[in-house]
């Protein structure tokens, strides 16, 4: 098969679209050829990441660069959804969408619009999959478990990070912080559990973090805490436990999945940058084995190649997510990671931000208002 170059237009480049550029320009055949974006600030930091990219004023302007032949939106989320329509109707091609896909429960009927018409492939940026410990994890949590029953996902991490006009701060633009952060891990709980969501209970809040911040007079209402339990089809329970001042912690992200036979878990540490230097070098990621017969756990160490850490915050992941969607567009074939993954990604948060604000679970006719129907 005869392989296209990839030649990207980029629509975004704060500090996620940065971090995207500095992964394509690993891929050996691949490019940027167009950015559009809109802070002076940023736009200058993206054009010393990529400076044989042509800086333009628009969407549309990207679009009507005809070498360009995919796509990357990293654009506020609130624009998310705007901007995939507005590329529908111009010139559709292929996209790698950052999450969420949307942040609004009541574009549920534009969005299916567009998965109707769009002739495609969306492709939703759902980094953690391709994290080598949690890809490790994904395949071997099978055989390690004897059949998943529990799901355990925890993020200890830093605060919300400074964005271009603050945007990141109101739910409004995020869709809440149980939509814009933890869509990663509803996702991984699907992927993993293989099957559908049925009820979704959450408690969370703000505790620590924004108590204080206000931005034109308005008030930030940005939640840096959450439980969440997922009930599954198949039976199997998962939680994510979510705390956002926890920045002194070794690990980041762990993730443990428990059967009849066994455990395994991964534990992940967060960015390189944000390590203490004085304790030396960061921690390595890792899988532990734990099988009840005969006991006794088994560790194993799961480097990152240095180049890819230095490449973004994400172990590698923005990486070999792009190495794939890369293979679609030159190659054809389908997204690993589709347009209705990242929508049932958004809703299960969506419906972890509403039990949170309700105190009820959500389940039955008010799930099944927010997720894909076909």
């Amino acid at each position: 098969m005869t392989m296209k170059p990839v030649r990207y237009g980029i629509i975004g480049c704060g500090m996620m679209g940065q971090e995207h550029l500095r992964n394509i320009a690993l891929l050996p055949d691949a490019e940027v050829v167009a950015i559009f974006e809109p802070d002076a600030e940023m736009q200058a930091r993206a054009a010393a990441l990529a400076p044989q990219a042509r800086l333009v004023d628009s969407l549309a302007e990207v679009l009507a660069i005809e070498t360009v032949n995919c796509l990357l939106i990293a654009s506020p989320n609130h624009r998310h959804l705007e901007q995939l329509e507005q590329i529908a109707a111009i010139r559709p091609l292929p996209v790698l969408v950052e999450k969420p896909l949307f942040t609004d429960e009541a574009d549920v009927a534009r969005l299916a619009a567009l998965r109707a018409t769009y002739p495609a492939p969306i492709w939703v940026a759902m980094e953690y999959r391709y994290m080598p410990p949690v890809a490790h994890l994904i395949r071997e949590a099978g055989a390690a478990t004897g059949g998943i029953k529990m799901l355990t996902i925890r993020e200890h991490r830093f605060p919300f990070l400074e964005k271009v006009g603050d945007w990141n701060r109101f739910n409004r633009n995020t869709g809440g912080t149980l939509v814009e952060k933890c869509c990663h891990f509803f996702d991984l709980m699907r992927l993993i559990a293989g099957c559908n969501p049925v009820r979704i209970m959450a408690s969370g809040g703000q505790a620590v973090n924004h108590l204080d911040e206000v931005y034109d007079g308005q008030k930030s209402d940005i939640w840096d805490n959450a439980y969440v339990i997922v009930d599954f089809e198949n039976g199997l329970r998962a939680l994510l436990e979510l705390c956002m001042f926890a920045e002194g912690a070794r690990y980041q992200e762990e993730i443990s999945a428990v059967g009849p036979v066994g455990k395994i878990e991964c534990l992940v540490p967060g960015p390189g940058r944000f390590w203490p230097a004085h304790l030396g070098p960061a921690p390595v990621p890792q899988v532990v084995v734990s099988p009840r017969n005969p006991a006794g756990p088994r560790v194993l160490d799961v480097p990152v190649d240095p180049a890819l850490l230095a490449a973004g915050d994400h172990n590698g992941s923005t990486f070999y997510q792009h190495r794939y969607f890369a293979d679609v567009v030159a190659g054809g074939g389908q997204p690993q990671v589709s347009l209705d993954d990242g929508w049932w990604a958004v809703a299960m948060g969506k419906a972890a931000q509403i039990s949170a604000s309700t105190g009820q679970a959500v389940a039955g006719d008010a799930l099944s208002a927010l997720v894909p129907r076909h």
